[in-house]
């Protein structure tokens, strides 16, 4: 009897860049980030780290696009910048054939400034700009402009999120994105008032245990800047950057300025610290951005 069966064909051979990879993306890029390895290969760790990083530009791309669309110039602010993964994905992606526009990467650490400035020269990425200064003293720099259209801030530690809000503020950005990290301070104010706040409120059971200090510290940290920038005219989409597997600092927050601030904000921001017995963080959550004028 005649064999009618036909072969299993085999499986045409896939780029296993092809998921992960924009249409277009440098290649040499990545290598130079060490995001690829020199002969073009992409282990787990760098999988993750640029999936996280081409997600959140995801959510970027239509704010810039926005911008764009009512301006012939854009400004953009990393904050926290590090090695400039983000700001050189951006530029590499969306503004390499946009003439007006330019990132500004603010970092503290010398080499790494120093190393982010040599690779934008040596792919001509000429409108990519890094500041060794800090998120706070970033704010009267004289190596930035008077207005930045877009400011981010991924992974800028505790505080430093805080100082890029206030940078946002004082420089009237249009957008704000933000993905916090080590919110601490909250929780160590939390700590400090915990016998005071047992006789003066029930929901100090909330953050009795220290686990509980830690984690509702870091949300309410990002309550009260999300009711912060609310206060300041800005609408605001809350949601996950990348699904948790990825990252436990997962939180992204993008704000919009209309320039409406919502009525209730700052005195819904004002009621939480007083009850939680917050009170010594006013300053940093209801001061008035700096006056560049």
């Amino acid at each position: 009897m005649k064999n009618t069966r036909q072969p299993i064909p085999k499986p045409a051979f896939s780029d296993p860049l092809a998921d992960v990879l924009r249409p277009g993306q440098s290649v040499e890029l990545l290598k130079e980030l060490h995001i690829l390895t020199r002969d073009g290969k992409l282990n787990q760790d760098s999988r993750r780290k640029l999936k996280q990083v081409t997600h959140l530009c995801n959510f970027i791309e239509p704010l810039l696009n926005e911008v764009l669309g009512r301006q012939d110039t854009l400004t953009l602010a990393d904050h926290g910048a590090g090695k400039s993964y983000l700001g050189f994905i951006l530029y590499d992606l969306y503004l390499k054939e946009r003439p007006g526009s330019h990132i500004y990467g603010i970092e503290t650490r010398d080499e790494l400034v120093e190393k982010s400035r040599a690779l934008a020269a040596k792919l001509g990425f000429s409108r990519m700009s890094f500041i060794n200064t800090t998120v706070a003293e970033s704010t009267q720099s004289a190596q930035l402009p008077a207005h930045i259209d877009i400011v981010t801030a991924l992974h800028a530690c505790n505080t430093a999120t805080d100082d890029a809000i206030q940078f946002a503020l004082a420089k009237q950005a249009r957008h704000i994105v933000l993905v916090p990290c080590c919110q601490a301070e909250v929780a160590t104010v939390l700590r400090k008032h915990k016998n005071a706040s047992f006789g003066k409120t029930p929901l100090s059971e909330i953050w009795r245990h220290p686990i509980h200090t830690r984690e509702f510290g870091s949300h309410l940290t990002n309550v009260l800047r999300c009711l912060q920038l609310e206060a300041h005219g800005y609408q605001l989409t809350v949601t996950e950057l990348v699904g948790w597997e990825h990252s436990m600092k997962n939180e992204l927050i993008i704000a919009t300025r209309t320039g409406t601030p919502r009525g209730n904000a700052r005195e819904r921001l004002q009621q939480i610290l007083q009850e939680l017995n917050l009170q010594e963080l006013e300053a940093r959550f209801l001061a008035s951005p700096p006056d560049l004028a």
